[in-house]
């Protein structure tokens, strides 16, 4: 298999676990990718990876990772606009923000609503 292919399955795997709310193995898939291959939006990747341990931090009750996690992934995504890897970085942008203000508002996890996560689509 080419290695475009290699990098092209392997972000789709990811985005495909994270929809699916397997956001530990989104990470593991998405961290392979950072890992393995010098990519020019390395630092796009690494937002997604940041963005799913926010998930698993939330799921296992550590609602300071969670909250540290996502702002770390938002960072991530400041230099990108538009579409990219077929995300709406406005909309993911949006749909952040929303969690933020959600975390903000929990003191254990319990209430987080989950329909809130995002979608990763155009």
């Amino acid at each position: 298999m080419n290695e475009l292919k290699q990098i092209d399955d392997l972000y789709k795997q990811g985005k495909k676990e994270f929809q699916n709310g397997n956001y530990y193995d989104a990470h593991e898939v998405w961290e392979d990718l950072w890992s393995d291959y010098y990519l020019k939006d390395r630092k796009f990747i690494q937002g997604l990876i940041q963005l799913s341990v926010s998930f698993v931090h939330l799921k296992n009750g550590n609602m300071k990772g969670a909250k540290n996690l996502l702002k770390k992934s938002k960072e991530k995504f400041l230099e990108y606009k538009g579409e990219h890897r077929s995300i709406n970085i406005e909309t993911l942008r949006s749909e952040m923000n929303i969690i933020e203000k959600e975390y903000q508002s929990l003191n254990t996890p319990e209430g987080f609503n989950w329909s809130l996560v995002p979608k990763l689509d155009k």
